[in-house]
């Protein structure tokens, strides 16, 4: 009876402590997610040494689109999109006598064009991005050292300058030795194609595709050129309050659609790992032992590390409407870089994210996803871009 006794002792002492390490890994901040809703998306690129997100994510999402209507997957070609429109932008550039900004950057607004003007073709039919200078991937280091002062030149000329159009000629030879021609003809799976009638060929109406936003410096229920820096194309855009705002994210997710998203990524919250969280600072920084003026001194990465550790139990700033126009205006949330919105999560403590898809390869800890919070959304977010359809509730006010 004693030795029945101690085992049974025993079986419970070790009961105990298994519940305890269930309930000490319940209590951890190691994020844990869970999928709601997940709409597919093409391969994950790398647009590795170059500015070029916009025109990355922006192909990735519309290659999406033609899966969703067709069922047919490709691989569109980012440097036909690059060489086509810093060309625009450089005409655009002069045009402005240099007032405008001329850089690597862009917006989804920019492929539109490119797509519905120039066409595009598929990534076989240029050379592949970072060959022509001795690289397996984009690579701008030395490109724009040479385009930049070539632009700047002729579009500061002195303002009593006659331009002839041979800048243009010029430009377009740097433009190929870099990228690569554009083709202007070309053969794909049998069948003959310029850049237009391939584009045509896609499915796709371009007229479909919406710019929307949320800000108070405009009127709601109108459209307005938003005033950042990279979006030099001077195409209006629609603006919502925010709770209409991210409505129309969640709507379009849930029938299927994807959502090109372009905002800021310069935030402590979002880290090279996969995260992307509104951090309240504040409260952070007293959960990590640490204070805002040491906060200040610490590395991106190391300010990255210590919101890795808090993990699900990191605070979060409340989204509002005056707090997204604040940091706008205070150039705290800033316009750097574009994704492709696909998917909700949630994490163990019922937060939720959307998945988001990275044009910076397979890195982080989601092997190329991103998880971004709903709030940091919210108040990062300069535009999102995506088709009028996606938002039936909506569509009536395009």
């Amino acid at each position: 009876m004693k030795k029945i006794m101690f085992t049974l002792i025993a079986l419970l002492c070790a009961m105990n402590v298994i519940a305890a390490g269930d309930e000490k890994k319940n209590d951890e901040p190691k994020l844990v997610f869970t999928t709601v809703k997940k709409n597919p998306i093409t391969s994950i690129k790398n647009q590795n040494r170059s500015g070029t997100c916009w025109d990355y994510a922006t192909l990735g999402y519309f290659e999406g689109e033609i899966l969703k209507k067709t069922g047919k997957t490709y691989d569109l070609c980012e440097m036909f999109v690059a060489n086509k429109n810093y060309m625009d932008q450089a005409i655009y550039h002069v045009r402005m006598h240099g007032s405008s900004r001329f850089s690597e950057g862009g917006s989804a607004d920019d492929v539109l064009w490119v797509l519905s003007t120039h066409g595009i073709c598929p990534e076989e039919c240029m050379p592949a991005p970072g060959t022509l200078v001795g690289d397996s991937l984009s690579n701008f280091t030395e490109f724009f050292k040479v385009l930049t002062p070539y632009v700047e030149t002729i579009a500061k000329s002195p303002e009593d300058t006659k331009l002839t159009s041979q800048w243009k000629v010029g430009m377009q030879g740097i433009l190929d030795a870099y990228l690569g021609k554009c083709p202007e003809q070309f053969t794909y799976q049998g069948k003959q194609y310029t850049p237009i009638s391939f584009a045509q060929s896609l499915g796709l109406n371009w007229d479909d595709y919406v710019s929307i936003t949320s800000f108070t410096h405009h009127p709601f229920y109108t459209w307005f050129t938003i005033e950042a820096p990279y979006k030099w194309r001077p195409r209006l855009s629609y603006n919502l309050p925010l709770n209409e705002f991210m409505q129309v994210i969640d709507e379009a997710l849930d029938h299927g659609y994807n959502v090109c998203w372009g905002g800021d990524v310069s935030e402590d919250g979002f880290t090279r790992t996969g995260l992307g969280i509104a951090a309240d600072i504040e409260h952070a920084t007293d959960l990590t032992g640490s204070d805002a003026a040491r906060w200040l001194k610490l590395s991106k990465q190391e300010k990255a590390e210590s919101l890795k550790k808090l993990g699900a139990t990191t605070p979060e700033l409340i989204p509002t409407q005056e707090l997204r126009q604040e940091r706008f205006d205070n150039w705290e949330s800033t316009y750097d870089h574009v994704m492709v919105i696909y998917g909700i999560a949630r994490d163990q403590n019922g937060r939720e994210y959307y998945m988001v898809k990275n044009s910076w390869g397979k890195t982080g800890d989601y092997e190329g996803t991103w998880y971004m919070s709903k709030a940091f959304i919210a108040l990062n977010t300069t535009y999102v871009f995506l088709n009028r359809n996606a938002i039936p509730s909506l569509v009536h006010k395009f």
